[in-house]
C-alpha cells in the first residue's frame, strides 16, 4: 500500500483491490471507508479498507478481508467504530474498526449479490436497508440477527437503496427495471413508482435540503432530478458523461450542488440551478470510477475510488469557490 500526493489529490494505492464504494465517517474527520473487490468483483474476495488522512497523504488504518467481493459500505449512525458492508455472496457484514478480528455479525438472507447498504440517518431509528440482485430490498435492525421485513416489487436487479435524510422510515431504491421507487418501511409497501429512465438506473440520492427532491443516474449517461410532488417529468436533466453513471451524491453543504462518477473514468460536479450546470470535470482515474462521497465535515472535500486500484481524497476547485 503506497501513498502519494498526486497534484491536489491525496492517493492511496491498493494493489489487487478494485474500489466499489467510498464513504466518509460521520464522526471522525478525514476517516474514510472503502469497499473493494479482487478481480473487478467477478471472482475472488473482498476487502474493507479504513483510511485516515495524515499530513503526508493517506494512511491505511485497518483492513478486513471477506471471502467474496464487497460492493458497498455504510457507517453506523450511533457508533463511530461500526460499519456494514454488502457482499457478492448475498450477505451483509457488521464490522468494528476497534477490533482487528473479522465481522461481529453476518446477515445472510439475500440469494444474490448485495449491491447497496445504507444506515438510516433520522433520529430514533437505527436501521439498515439493503438492495440485492435478487430483486428484493431488506430492512435490518443490526442488533437483531434476521431481517425485519422484505420489500418486493422491482422486476430486475436493485443497484441502490438510500434512506431519506428527512422522513423517518422512508427510503428510495433504483433498479435495472428502469424505475426509481419510494418506500415506506412502516407500510412495507411501495409509495411511488417513477419510470425515471429508459435504461438501467445504477444510483440515486436524496437532496439534503429538500425532502421532495431526488436524483437518479443511469446507463443512458444522464442524471435526472425528481420532485415527488409531481413525478410526470424530471425537474432537471444533466448531460455530459459519456458512459454509464455509477454513483451520484448530493452535497451536504449546497442545496443545488451534486457530484457523479462514471464508467467514463470521470467525476463531475454540477449545480442544477445554473443555466450551465457543469461546474467541473475531474479526470484523475484510469479505470471505472465507482465510489464517491462528499465530506460531512469539510465543504470542499471529496473522496472517490476506482477499479484502477486507487482511493483519492481531494478538494475540487469548484467547491473551494462559492457555487
Amino acid at each position: 500500500m503506497s501513498t502519494a500526493r498526486g497534484g491536489a489529490a491525496r492517493t492511496l494505492r491498493v494493489p489487487g483491490r478494485h474500489g466499489y464504494a467510498a464513504e466518509f465517517s460521520p464522526y471522525l474527520p478525514g476517516r474514510l471507508a472503502c469497499a473493494a473487490s479482487q478481480h473487478y468483483g467477478i471472482a475472488g474476495g473482498g476487502t474493507l479498507l479504513i483510511v485516515d488522512q495524515i499530513e503526508s497523504g493517506l494512511r491505511l488504518f485497518r483492513s478486513f478481508d471477506w471471502n467474496d467481493g464487497l460492493f458497498d459500505v455504510t457507517w453506523s449512525e450511533n457508533n463511530e467504530h461500526v460499519l456494514v458492508t454488502g457482499s457478492g455472496d448475498g450477505s451483509l457484514q457488521l464490522w468494528d474498526t476497534a477490533k482487528a478480528a473479522g465481522p461481529l455479525q453476518v446477515y445472510k438472507e439475500h440469494t444474490q449479490e448485495v449491491y447497496s447498504v445504507d444506515w438510516s440517518q433520522t433520529r430514533g431509528e437505527q436501521l439498515v436497508v439493503s438492495g440485492s440482485w435478487d430483486q428484493t430490498v431488506k430492512l435490518w435492525d443490526p442488533t437483531v440477527g434476521k431481517s425485519l421485513c422484505t420489500f418486493r416489487g422491482h422486476e430486475s436487479v436493485i443497484y441502490s437503496t438510500i434512506w431519506s435524510p428527512h422522513i423517518p422510515g422512508c427510503f428510495a431504491s433504483a433498479s435495472g427495471d428502469q424505475t426509481l421507487r419510494i418506500w415506506d418501511a412502516k407500510a412495507t409497501g411501495v409509495r411511488i413508482v417513477i419510470p425515471a429512465h429508459q435504461a438501467e438506473i445504477l444510483s440515486c440520492d436524496w437532496c439534503k435540503y429538500n425532502e421532495n427532491l431526488l436524483v437518479t443516474g443511469a446507463v443512458d449517461c444522464s442524471l435526472r432530478g425528481w420532485d415527488l410532488r409531481n413525478v410526470r417529468q424530471p425537474v432537471f436533466e444533466l448531460l455530459g458523461h459519456t458512459y454509464a453513471i455509477r454513483r451520484v451524491k448530493f452535497s451536504p453543504f449546497h442545496a443545488s450542488v451534486l457530484a457523479s462518477c462514471s464508467y467514463d473514468f470521470t467525476v463531475r460536479f454540477w449545480n442544477f440551478s445554473k443555466p450551465d450546470p457543469l461546474l467541473e470535470t475531474v479526470e484523475h482515474h484510469t479505470e471505472f470510477t465507482c465510489g464517491l462521497d462528499l465530506s460531512l465535515q469539510s465543504p470542499t472535500q471529496v473522496a472517490d475510488c476506482s477499479w484502477d486500484e486507487t482511493i483519492k481524497i481531494y478538494d475540487p476547485a469548484c467547491l473551494t469557490v462559492p457555487a
